[in-house]
């Protein structure tokens, strides 16, 4: 399966594309600009070399053409970069990682944007798509230290199982990753939502924080009929 990021020069997106590849996966790092994806990637080579086979970049065309496709753009961008691949996201599992939160002083507070989720309002713009809400709570930096596993749940929803299923299995190769079933994609509200409280926790601690769940005892990835 080959991955896209759209909009994945950041440190979340350019983070997640260099993991992803790590793992196996061939990704492409998106962006409006070619050369700016070209240069995110330049940077990450510089300190893992081995990705070079699998990681590549691109324009936004480049990256919606996967067979797969992650929006790591900003939350205020998210549905519009997707509407504007439309075309090439016909029918594809496209996965919604952003969070509408807006610092006030010393606060981090959630945004409740179109629809009331950046996914659900990214499910909009793509109707004929099978969007996951994905990847909200995993440190950007982190992210990108592929020599470290990763300590986290990572809570996951959508309205299509099969597509919650297949980004559950993508999850669950990173490692220190544990891909959890969170239901249907109006759920995405809160998980978006707390992604506040963890960036306080940050702040408040000096740390990153990552969510761990207990009591769960089954299959994270099994989806009930």
């Amino acid at each position: 399966m080959r991955i896209g990021i759209l909009g994945g020069t950041g440190p979340a997106g350019s983070g997640l594309a260099a993991r992803l590849s790590s793992v196996g996966y061939p990704t492409v790092i998106g962006s409006r600009s070619k050369y700016r994806a070209m240069e995110a990637r330049d940077q990450l080579l510089e300190s893992w070399p081995d990705l070079a086979e699998l990681l590549d970049s691109g324009d936004n065309t480049d990256a919606a053409s996967c067979d797969l496709v992650v929006i790591a753009t900003p939350w205020d961008s998210a549905a519009t970069t997707a509407q504007d691949n439309v075309d090439l996201l016909h029918g594809k599992i496209v996965v919604s990682m952003a969070n509408a939160l807006v610092r006030v002083g010393h606060e981090f507070q959630p945004l409740v944007p179109p629809r009331g989720s950046v996914a659900a309002h990214v499910q909009a713009a793509v109707p004929d798509c099978r969007v996951v809400a994905a990847f909200h709570h995993l440190p950007a930096k982190e992210l990108g230290n592929i020599g470290s596993p990763i300590d986290s749940d990572v809570l996951i929803c959508g309205d299509d199982p099969a597509a919650v299923r297949e980004v559950s299995d993508i999850v669950s190769k990173i490692p220190g990753c544990r891909p959890l079933d969170a239901g249907e994609l109006s759920n995405a509200t809160a998980i978006e939502a707390f992604t506040a409280v963890l960036l306080q926790l940050n702040v408040r601690y000096r740390t990153r924080v990552a969510p761990k769940l207990t009591g769960i005892k089954r299959d994270p990835r099994a989806v009930d009929s």
